[in-house]
């Protein structure tokens, strides 16, 4: 019951937020799960923020692939953002541990699935996972909802690709007595000639507990573009 009262309030959410174009672009066949590689690497140009930004490269390598499951460094590297970590996948777009709103990682009791292959347009898939944060060192439970549009022409630096574009909705675990918990509405543009998304933006809010009564507006909480640089395929 929980999943369709989810199910529902998310559509009604795309339609609220003008998405109704999701169903709209090109129609053709699934997309199937890419082929991956050690070595395969994917560098995108990000920004992040509202009247003052925050930019940074991030870097995507494979560096383990095999029956066990593929190992995924991530590097982020800017003027005042810098890190990196370890996703690890059971199969492409299948993550046990990664993040889902930043630079956090997070470990999943069942694998997340950021993209269902074969995918194609007017698929959706809705779930709740039990998470670890390594960051916050708490546990919970998100939810994500996603619904996959048409094939839509993209220009990136990294040149022009034919990718499907996904609207993605996210309810996070991190509410607090003050505050409820973090939305993510997000759309992602994942293109198979590089077999990973090439554009992606991200928008998330929250509102502070008694804030409707009092008339005051969400929180926002992140305004992230992220578009690919280069791609490059392992030997």
């Amino acid at each position: 019951m929980r999943a369709v009262i989810v199910s529902f309030i998310a559509a009604a959410l795309v339609a609220l937020s003008g998405c109704a174009t999701m169903d709209g672009g090109a129609s053709g066949p699934p997309v199937a799960a890419p082929a991956v590689k050690v070595g395969d690497q994917w560098t995108y140009r990000a920004r992040d923020g509202f009247r003052v930004g925050v930019e940074w490269t991030e870097t995507h390598e494979v560096v383990a692939a095999g029956p066990d499951g593929i190992s995924v460094r991530v590097t982020l590297d800017g003027p005042t953002v810098s890190g990196s970590r370890i996703e690890t996948w059971t199969a492409p777009g299948t993550v046990t541990t990664g993040s889902l709103m930043d630079i956090e990682t997070r470990r999943f009791a069942v694998p997340l699935q950021r993209y269902a292959f074969p995918m194609a347009p007017g698929q959706t898939w809705n779930q709740w996972v039990d998470d670890f944060n390594e960051a916050t060192r708490k546990a919970g439970q998100i939810n994500r909802y996603v619904r996959v549009g048409g094939w839509e022409t993209v220009a990136t630096p990294a040149g022009s690709f034919q990718a499907l574009r996904l609207r993605v909705f996210m309810r996070l675990d991190d509410e607090e007595f003050w505050r409820g918990p973090t939305q993510c509405n997000y759309l992602v543009w994942y293109a198979p000639s590089v077999g990973a998304s090439v554009r992606e933006e991200k928008s998330a809010e929250y509102w502070e507990k008694g804030s409707h009564r009092d008339g005051i507006g969400a929180i926002r909480a992140q305004n992230t573009l992220m578009q690919l640089v280069s791609f490059r395929r392992g030997a």
